[in-house]
């Protein structure tokens, strides 16, 4: 039934094409968790059509993209980070200043797009970028410090009413998006309000991404229906900030037997995941109908 679903290809021509016949496919420049050494880290990119969004980049993001997709850092257009880990955002000071020094004044380029709530922004310039990117060499006589907007264009994604946690959503060009938070850090957080902003996705109401998250049974209960593929974050013990492969195999089988697993640490060949739809791997396309 899944094959029907979504179609994997696990061999790519080399660059890998940020453009399609209009189908929506994801595309993992790496599947591991952030101290995965045999893996890349998980970041993603969703490609329908004419457009392109890469969901996430990460400390290992540039050699990643490069090794995977055969791309460089200065042909990505559209970033939309999740959270600020340095395995989701530890590229992303490296991808603007790229663009700004190579892209946009030697090769004319735009601003790299970046979809960010008003609330992310604020947290991921003053606390993860603005040490490395608010001074310029140039600029430094007059005293005029770079912000936000020197470096990225900003879409802006609209709170969804009567949603029952906080959930974003943007049409951006023929992808539809809602972005809605999840219960990750601190361990101590009881429920996705006491937890650090964090996002996980819901892709033109189909294909569900869970981001970073520990085990959120209302979380999964909330999409479960309207997703006929969900890709789920996981570790191998239990306790920690993300959901943990014992805690997952408590689901449903309809549930389990659609979701793949991502986010997984060195030794995920030793696990047994009978009953879930398979490891997501890096370098493989999945293209859905």
């Amino acid at each position: 039934m899944l094959e029907k679903i979504v179609k994997v290809v696990s061999e790519i021509k080399k660059p890998l094409s940020l453009k399609n016949e209009g189908e929506m496919e994801l595309f993992f420049i790496g599947t591991g968790s952030a101290f995965a050494t045999t893996l890349f880290q998980t970041n993603f990119l969703i490609i329908k059509g004419d457009y392109h969004i890469l969901v996430d980049f990460g400390m290992t993001g540039p050699s990643a993209l490069l090794g995977t997709a055969g791309l460089k850092a200065s042909e990505i257009e559209v970033i939309l980070p999740t959270h600020s880990h340095a395995d989701h955002v530890g590229g992303i000071e490296c991808l603007g200043l790229m663009n700004r020094y190579i892209g946009m004044r030697l090769m004319n380029k735009p601003k790299i797009k970046m979809i960010i709530s008003e609330e992310y922004q604020r947290v991921l310039w003053d606390c993860t970028l603005r040490g490395g990117m608010e001074w310029n060499e140039q600029e430094i006589e007059s005293g005029r410090k770079l912000s936000f907007g020197d470096y990225f264009q900003v879409i802006r994604p609209k709170w969804k009413k009567s949603q029952p946690r906080e959930v974003f959503e943007i049409d951006f060009n023929d992808i539809h998006l809602e972005m809605f938070r999840v219960k990750h850090t601190p361990e101590s957080a009881n429920d996705w309000q006491e937890s650090f902003i964090g996002h996980g996705l819901f892709i033109d109401d189909k294909v569900f991404i869970s981001g970073d998250t520990r085990f959120d049974l209302d979380l999964i209960n909330m999409y479960k229906d309207r997703a006929q593929v969900m890709f789920h974050d996981v570790q191998f013990f239990k306790g920690g900030v993300h959901a943990s492969l014992e805690e997952l195999r408590t689901l449903p089988s309809e549930v389990k037997e659609k979701m793949f697993l991502m986010h997984y640490p060195d030794e995920w060949t030793k696990q047994n995941i009978d009953g879930f739809a398979g490891w997501a791997k890096q370098g493989s396309r999945y293209i859905f109908c």
